[in-house]
């Protein structure tokens, strides 16, 4: 690992960011648009302000948004993919979760319901998506790793990645499941930086990630009673 002023800035920006947004999930009980609003500020107003600091690194901020077409197709075959491992997971352990608690939690804590549910999954999908994917691919991984290291990099983004859905699914399952989907979030994390590593882009790893809130999604409608 290499350990310079810069890098410890970056690395100290992006866990308060990530851990910081965790814990408002956890703990501070406001309706979903407000935290979605504060994790607009912290995923992407945050890394602007480091950018802004460090304006030599303006150009690796547009790298990471300059798609290359030659990665789409995969992706999207991944995608369909995670969208199907996804689903036959939740067909395989659906004895062991408790929906009912799911949907009151999510109604209780941020106001999500059956009426505004279809909002909601179009912005997870869509925009929660990318945001999540500029913050921790592009600023915790793929910047990340010029000024700390690839392997640290790796590790870390997808630690904080894994560690970051805590705070929004405490109490959701048996222990058990809540260390399985912990432990796979980090592979997907591990997956994903791969990805985006090829292509130095964002896009392959938000569009995989887009089915998976796809797949998500799904099940949420199943939670609702909406299909």
């Amino acid at each position: 690992m290499k350990i310079n002023k810069k890098s410890v800035s970056l690395i100290l920006l992006i866990a308060l960011s990530a851990l910081g947004m965790s814990v408002i999930d956890r703990f501070i009980p406001l309706p979903y648009l407000y935290k979605s609003i504060l994790k607009i500020v912290l995923f992407s107003l945050v890394p602007m302000g480091y950018f802004f600091r460090y304006k030599d690194q303006l150009y690796r901020l547009k790298k990471l948004f300059i798609p290359k077409k030659s990665d789409f197709i995969f992706a999207c075959l991944l995608g369909v993919g995670v969208y199907s491992v996804i689903l036959l997971a939740y067909i395989l352990l659906r004895n062991h979760i408790d929906l009912s608690s799911i949907r009151e939690s999510l109604t209780s804590s941020v106001g999500v319901n059956e009426h505004n549910f279809l909002y909601v999954a179009i912005y997870i999908s869509l925009i929660n998506s990318l945001l999540e994917e500029f913050f921790f691919r592009g600023f915790a991984f793929l910047i990340l790793k010029e000024t700390s290291g690839r392997l640290f990099a790796y590790i870390f983004s997808s630690l904080l990645f894994a560690l970051y859905h805590v705070g929004m699914t405490s109490g959701w399952f048996h222990w058990s499941i809540y260390v399985l989907a912990m432990t796979g979030l980090f592979a997907g994390g591990c997956i994903f930086n791969y990805l985006n590593e090829k292509s130095e882009t964002i896009y392959p790893s938000w569009l995989v990630h887009m089915f998976a809130n796809f797949a998500i999604n799904t099940v949420g409608f199943i939670v609702f009673g909406l299909i």
